[in-house]
Parts: C-alpha cells; structure tokens; sequence
C-alpha cells in the first residue's frame, strides 16, 4: 500500500479555498512564521477517501474481530450511546461556557449528566464521592495517589513507600514513582493471592498505602482482601483500589465496603466507552468520606433549588488535575450505559464475563496450563510453556492467531507467569464466537506438536510479516518501509 506522499501529484486538489480577504495579523513574530508552503500531498478527495478506508480495513478492532486484550475490557462500545454523545446540546457546548458569568445556568443539562454519572458510581461502588475529571486509567492511579500523598501531609506525616503486589495492574509501579513514592514489592501466596506474610513485613511508619488490583492480573479474587485492607489501615496506611478489573464484580461487589479508600474506574473499559488509539479515557476516581475535601476542582455540588454549580475552591483540594471537567463526551457514553443497564444490568455483565472466562479456561486447559488450578473471574491466564518447549512462544501463537482472524490476547504478562497468556473475553462476546477462538487455539496447540514451523512462520496473511519487534520500536524508521517489500 502506497504512501499519501507517493499517491500525490502536482496540482491535485480536494477543495478550494477562497482567496485571503481579511487583514494578515502582525501578531506572529516573523521569526516564526512559515517561510515556504509544507511539503503535503496534492490529492484528490477521492484519493484521500481510499487511502484511509483501505488503511482501516488493514486493522483489527471490535468492530471486525474477537479482541481478547487481557486486562483491558475491549468490549463492544453501544451505537445508541454515540447518537447521545453527538446531540448538538451536548457536543455544541463550549468547554468554557461555565466559565463566563452565569455560564452555569446554560449548562445545566451537562452538568446534570456528569453529576449523576458520580452519583451512580458512587452508589454502584460505596463510595462518597467521585471526581470525573481525570482522563484515563493511569492518569485516575495519578489523581488517586495525589489523595493519598495530601492526606499524609494534612495528617503532617511523612510516608514515602507505596507497597504494590507483584500481581498488580502493570500501571501501578509507574503512578506511584511519579508520584514521588518508592514502589515496594508484595509477593504472591501459591494459591495466586497476596501473600501476607510478605504484606506484614513490609508494612511500617514508612508506609503511605497499598494499590490492589481486585480481581488481581491473574484473573483471581483475593479471598484476604478485607484482612488486607485491615492490616494496611492498622499501620496507618491507606488503600488504592486499581479498578482495571471492574468488570469482574461490578454490581456485584462495592469496593468501598471491602474497606478500600480510594479507587479508579476506566469508563473506557467496564463503561463501554471507546478505547484504544490513545484515547480517548476516563478515569473518575472514586473515595471515602475522610478524603472527599482533597478530591480535584472544579467539583459540582447541587443546591437546594436543584440547581448544579462547579465548587473551584477546596482548602485541601489537591486541584485541577486536567481541563475543564475531564473528557465530557466520554463521560456522557457512559452516563447513557449506566442509565441504560441500572445496577441489575451490571449484575448481568459481571456474571457474563466471568461465565464466558471460565469457559474459555476450561475449554483451553487440556492444551494450556492455567496459571493457577482454581476458577477465575472476568479473564484466564494460561501458560504456553509445554508448547515453549517445543519451539513455539506465546508470541508465536498470538501471531499465529492473526492469521485465523482473531487478535491476539495478552502476552507474557503477567510477568510470574511463565509464557503468560492473558484472555479477556468481557460479556459481550457470544458462544460461538468463544468456540471459534478456542477451536483456533487448540488448533495452534496441535501444529506446535506436528509441525512448529507453521506456527512460528506466522502471520502468512497480514499486511505485514513477522517484523523485528524490538529493533523497530527503539529505531523507528517509517520513511524506509516498503509495505509491499517486508518480508
């Protein structure tokens, strides 16, 4: 497939513009300004047309394939809820409208939407209160760990240790080192738990908290986890709830009465917003009553009248932690799912995906050893260490996937899993397209046996071959591809 800059030629255009017919500002500092025309493409708007609806059809995504991303919940995003985020009285508002003096009166309708959107969660999870304003998961871990590192400084305490479990969302270690804290590793019990005796050793004065991610990278619940939150909150540390695993339990379990004090959520993923390609995310967190005055400004509070108005000082707010309110219109996505399942609905996704889970690991286990002989919750890691044996990698088999249609799910994480296969199939995947996955990774399994090579020449039919992964992440060079060329 061609480049844009290889379709082009001199002269072709998709629009004309009129002439320039207002004042050149002076402005810009000549020092600045652009002294030639950009090198662009001159294309057609029908050549501009088959290039990016080609490209696309070069993806994988929901909307084309099973997507078993581990961790992730990449989940089927409902077509109802982009006509709501699309209505002009919604994405016609101006981010900046509540701003201006008696802006608020004109927004009443967003600000309604976001603040039940908090309140919703807040009663779906036990929680006090929520913030909306952070704009994906690590960004909510962020947020979340800012309360924590304001709370010690009220209390005029200095901890510097989060502890994270080795089990933990892949995020967690990073979120906490920018947020000033030593990371300190909790190991894992053989029974895929947070091993306590691990977790009493390390607790001390030092400690600021604990980020748990409930059910764990595993795909487990910790049966401990009240007995864990207790021991952290007797050491006089607090608890972070990483929710990249909601849609396990949610409607089903609240957090907030196991005891944890904070959490975050990814609306992008238990909340069918849309996710990938960067963004965009949402991350609302989520905390007890002690630690509501630290929650980021603007907030919205409702007054007597009914009506909504942003809150911009808090003595103990940590402050604004992104612009204006966070991504509204993903925020308005979800408001539309929540509104449209209620808490019962959720109940219905947490059991679905944990059924779906627990099938695929059943179903798998004769050719994949499951990382620990116990049911799991929303996903299932397996190990591809008997085929490993054979020559054939869990990166073989993901590749190996691409060719039968699938995208690959999660690979070599967790890392205390040896050839980690990390299989989310979320809720909203149907039996036959479960038994299609498995018939194509048991069919995997059987090849690694008879005929390796078949497995590790994969992929045969994707746009591009087996590349050096490593090499082109660290040393890009885009301008020497030949997509037709690689082989």
């Amino acid at each position: 497939m061609k480049l844009l800059f290889e379709k082009g030629s001199p002269g072709r255009t998709g629009t004309t513009l009129p002439a320039l017919d207002v004042q050149r500002s002076d402005r810009v500092p000549d020092s600045v300004r652009r002294r030639e025309d950009a090198a662009l493409p001159e294309l057609s708007e029908l050549d501009v047309i088959r290039h990016f609806v080609n490209l696309s059809r070069k993806n994988m995504g929901i909307e084309t394939s099973f997507y078993p991303l581990g961790s992730c919940t990449m989940k089927y995003n409902p077509r109802f809820h982009e006509d709501v985020a699309s209505f002009t009285g919604f994405a016609g508002l101006h981010p900046r409208l509540s701003l201006l003096p008696e802006g608020e009166e004109y927004c009443q309708g967003a600000l309604r939407a976001v603040f039940e959107a908090e309140r919703f969660l807040a009663e779906l999870l036990g929680f006090a209160d929520f913030t909306m304003q952070p704009l994906a998961g690590a960004h909510g871990e962020m947020t979340g760990l800012m309360l924590i590192a304001a709370f010690h400084e009220a209390k005029g305490e200095d901890r510097s240790v989060m502890l994270i479990p080795d089990s933990a969302h892949g995020t967690n270690p990073a979120s906490a080192t920018l947020a000033g804290f030593s990371a300190r590793v909790i190991g894992t019990d053989a029974f895929g738990n947070v091993d306590l005796a691990s977790l009493e050793k390390a607790l001390g004065p030092d400690v600021a908290g604990l980020m748990l991610t409930c059910p764990n990278t595993l795909g487990l619940y910790d049966a401990n986890v009240r007995q864990i939150n207790e021991m952290v909150h007797a050491s006089g540390g607090l608890v972070y709830a990483d929710g990249a695993n909601l849609n396990a339990i949610v409607g089903r379990v609240r957090p907030g009465d196991l005891g944890f004090d904070i959490m975050h959520i990814n609306l992008h993923k238990t909340f069918s917003t849309p996710h990938g390609g960067g963004g965009p995310g949402s991350g609302p967190v989520g905390v007890c009553a002690k630690l509501v005055p630290f929650l980021p400004v603007p907030h919205i509070q409702e007054h007597s009248n009914g009506s909504l108005r942003l809150k911009h000082e808090s003595a103990y707010s940590v402050g604004p932690v992104a612009p204006y309110y966070g991504n509204f219109l993903v925020i308005l996505r979800a408001w539309a799912y929540m509104t449209t399942l209620g808490i019962e609905g959720f109940r219905r996704v947490s059991e679905n995906a944990v059924i779906n889970a627990n099938y695929l690991r059943v179903r798998l286990q004769q050719a994949y050893k499951p990382a620990f002989e116990r049911a799991c919750l929303h996903e299932c890691v397996l190990s591809a260490s008997a085929q490993a044996r054979l020559g054939v990698r869990a990166l073989d088999i993901a590749k190996a996937l691409l060719d039968r249609g699938f995208h690959a799910p999660t690979i070599y994480f967790p890392l205390i899993v040896e050839e980690a296969l990390m299989i989310e199939p979320t809720e909203t995947e149907s039996k036959e397209t479960l038994d299609a996955f498995i018939s194509a990774m048991l069919e995997i399994a059987a090849l690694a046996e008879s005929a390796p090579d078949a497995v590790t020449a994969a992929p045969l039919t994707m746009p591009v071959r087996r590349l050096d992964e490593t090499t082109a992440a660290r040393r890009p060079d885009v301008a020497a591809l030949d997509l037709e060329e690689t082989p």
